[in-house]
C-alpha cells in the first residue's frame, strides 16, 4: 500500500511538473509552484526530487525511454529500410502523440541546456552514428537514394515534429482553431510522412 501511494505521489509530480514546466520553462519555474500544482507541501517534493534539475531530467528520461531501445532494436535488425522507417515514424509520432507537449518543451530547453537532451539520449544506447551507417548501405546496395544520411533523418523528424511545435498557429489557420479536426489531421499525418519519405528516397 506505501509503495502504491509513494508511486501515486511521485506520478502527481512528474504530471505538476510537465504542467509548470511547459507554461514558464525550466528557469522560470519555481519547486513551490509545482509542489502547488501537485496539491503537496514543498517539503514533500523536494523528499522526492531534490531540484528542478532532477525533476526536469526525470520527466525528459522517462519520455525517451518510451521509444530508443526500440529505436535501437530497429537500427540493427534485418528488416528492409523501408519497414524500419515506416516503424520508426510510427513509433515516433506515436510517441508524440502521447505526449503532444514534448515539442514546445524541447523547443524552450534546448537553447538553454542543448548537452542534456542529448545526453539523456545517448544513455539510452542510442548513437547517431550507428544509424548513419546503417542509411549509407543501404544507399550503397542501391536500395535509397545517396543523400546525406543527416539530412534524410533531420526530414523525417522535421516532418514529424513541426505539426506538434506549430499546433497553436496552425490549429488557427488551416482548421479555423477546431481541436478535434487537429488531432485528427495529426493522428492520420504519420501516413502521409511515411509515403513523402518513402517516395522521396526508394530506388524500384
Amino acid at each position: 500500500m506505501d509503495e502504491v501511494k509513494k508511486d501515486n505521489t511521485e506520478e502527481k509530480i512528474l504530471e505538476a511538473a510537465k504542467t509548470v514546466f511547459i507554461k514558464k520553462g525550466m528557469d522560470g519555474s519555481r519547486m513551490q509552484e509545482i509542489a502547488d500544482e501537485a496539491g503537496i507541501n514543498k517539503a514533500l517534493l523536494h523528499y522526492y526530487f531534490r531540484s528542478k534539475q532532477k525533476l526536469f531530467e526525470a520527466i525528459f528520461s522517462n519520455v525517451l525511454k518510451q521509444i530508443f531501445p526500440d529505436i535501437k532494436a530497429l537500427i540493427t535488425s534485418e528488416k528492409p529500410i523501408e519497414d524500419k522507417i515506416k516503424i520508426f515514424v510510427e513509433k515516433y509520432t506515436g510517441l508524440l502523440l502521447k505526449n503532444p507537449y514534448l515539442p514546445s518543451f524541447l523547443l524552450k530547453e534546448l537553447h538553454r541546456d542543448p548537452e542534456f537532451p542529448a545526453s539523456v539520449i545517448r544513455s539510452q544506447g542510442v548513437n547517431p552514428n550507428e544509424l548513419f551507417n546503417m542509411l549509407k548501405k543501404e544507399m550503397e546496395a542501391g536500395k535509397i537514394r545517396k543523400m546525406n544520411p543527416r539530412d534524410l533523418m533531420t526530414n523525417i523528424l522535421a516532418l514529424s515534429i513541426f505539426p506538434f511545435a506549430a499546433k497553436p498557429m496552425l490549429q488557427i489557420l488551416f482548421f479555423d482553431n477546431n481541436p478535434n479536426e487537429y488531432n485528427e489531421f495529426l493522428v492520420n499525418r504519420k501516413e502521409t510522412v511515411k509515403s513523402f519519405i518513402l517516395n522521396s528516397i526508394l530506388i524500384k
